[in-house]
């Protein structure tokens, strides 16, 4: 049985989109409009014209209400840029940009750069771009990847806790792993959630948080567990 802890993220589509409607003179004109509101780009908007009307004789043009949205919610938006910002700055050939599912991907010939030892710089941008974007805690935090790194950390995560399992079965010792990201914790949590034979639970602080691995009938509250040495992921 695993500790539920991690499974309290909401879903990033909850997030809702910016949206007004705008009475103007031109699609162009409701477009610049936003772009200054919100600080985007025109890319970054889409627009549907719900009324159009000429004013009497055309004298005086038309006139025009226009739904202007942005594609993505803001604060991703946002985030994106500052991505871009801080590795154009740093002189990466990386260029960032927001899949279907809110994630924010780097693409370029400065992958292996940015993703770090373990994804420690990934990881970093990541830490400072919910910390500057992500007011509200509890909404999903900000997620980043690159060249596929979080697919790949994935599958090493849950080899990682099939073979800690073994070991704290065979040894009936409890395991604390190093200290991992809130998403990383969670991949741990649900590889094992379905296994009776052993129990998890997340301890520690922030940026520490760590996973520890019980057999099961330990109590968590005795904390003479053995460290798992960290290997390369």
């Amino acid at each position: 049985m695993t500790n539920g802890e991690e499974n309290t993220e909401r879903s990033a589509a909850t997030i809702d989109n910016e949206s007004m409607i705008l009475e103007v003179k031109s699609l162009e004109s409701a477009l610049n409009t936003a772009c200054e509101l919100w600080k985007v780009k025109k890319d970054d908007l889409e627009t549907v014209v719900l009324d159009e009307e000429k004013r009497l004789f055309g004298l005086f043009g038309r006139k025009m209400k226009i739904r202007v949205a942005t594609l993505f919610p803001l604060m991703y938006l946002q985030a994106r840029d500052f991505a871009n910002s801080v590795l154009s700055q740093s002189d990466l050939d990386l260029d960032a940009h927001i899949e279907s599912d809110l994630t924010i991907s780097l693409e370029g010939n400065d992958s292996a750069i940015v993703i770090g030892r373990h994804g420690e710089t990934l990881k970093a941008l990541e830490f400072l771009t919910n910390l500057i974007y992500r007011a509200d805690q509890s909404i999903p935090k900000i997620r980043f990847d690159c060249a596929g790194y979080r697919a790949r950390r994935e599958e090493s995560l849950i080899r990682l806790a099939e073979s800690v399992a073994r070991e704290v079965i065979h040894k009936r010792f409890p395991v604390s792993l190093e200290p991992m990201s809130s998403w990383e914790r969670r991949i741990i949590h649900m590889a094992l959630h379905d296994n009776k034979e052993i129990n998890t639970s997340s301890e520690g602080e922030e940026p520490l948080r760590k996973i520890v691995v019980y057999p099961s009938g330990h109590s968590e509250h005795r904390r003479n567990y053995r460290r798992r040495r960290p290997r390369a992921i």
